[in-house]
């Protein structure tokens, strides 16, 4: 049984790729250049979209097997990581874009007294540089990159740490993302959770998806809280 809207919410914790940021064709480019040091076969901006959401090893691994859940030759992928991490790193946010609504419905939250937090996962090194260069850091009271915690999305581990560190319960924490791995983490914490119709989830559309609400934008998700 769905909640009531509005719902009464304490926290917020907000998705990056493809919920805060259109972070897909600098994504692209690094693997589009990791295939071709490698001598791989060209890959291109819709392929890599499909990709996102499990981390940058699992991206890689899906690049070189151009497979979802493949396990590619491990000598490969030694070789692989380590190029799309350098590509990725000199350009982590040279085409990245702030989604529409989303610097509104950032401070809209803020308003409202409603802690503000990042739960993403993409490893640390890549997190902080891309937020800070889009101005988004100091938006956020908390933020939880791929490896901050032993488990990532779609475990529940990150949401259950931001209910702790807030002093809240799950029910009090809003997650709001773009894909299947935000809905399961929701579930599993036992949190509601809203997604953006822009994001990346594999291609497919989040009206499927278990959740409370679809929002066109981080600004309308706003228009759906008061705090509790």
């Amino acid at each position: 049984m769905q909640p009531q809207l509005p719902l009464n919410i304490k926290a917020v914790v907000i998705d990056l790729d493809g919920t805060l940021l259109d972070t897909a064709p600098d994504l692209a480019d690094a693997a589009i250049a990791m295939a071709e040091e490698l001598g791989l076969p060209p890959i291109d901006l819709a392929t890599v979209k499909t990709y996102i959401g499990n981390g940058v090893s699992r991206l890689v691994k899906r690049v070189l097997t151009r497979d979802m859940q493949a396990e590619p030759d491990a000598e490969l992928f030694g070789r692989a990581l380590p190029s799309y991490e350098k590509h990725y790193g000199a350009h982590v946010s040279r085409k990245s874009a702030i989604f529409p609504g989303v610097l509104e419905g950032l401070a809209a939250f803020k308003q409202a007294g409603i802690h503000v937090a990042c739960i993403t996962n993409k490893a640390e090194k890549f997190t902080h540089p891309l937020l800070k260069d889009k101005g988004l850091f100091d938006y956020f009271e908390l933020i939880l990159s791929g490896d901050t915690l032993p488990k990532k999305k779609p475990d529940p581990m990150p949401l259950l740490h931001a209910c702790k560190h807030f002093g809240i319960e799950p029910k009090e924490l809003l997650l709001i993302g773009d894909s299947l791995n935000d809905a399961q983490a929701a579930r599993a914490a036992g949190c509601p959770v809203f997604c953006v119709p822009y994001g990346y989830n594999r291609g497919r559309p989040v009206a499927e998806l278990d959740l409370d609400a679809v929002v066109p934008t981080l600004l309308d998700a706003a228009k759906k809280v008061v705090k509790g």
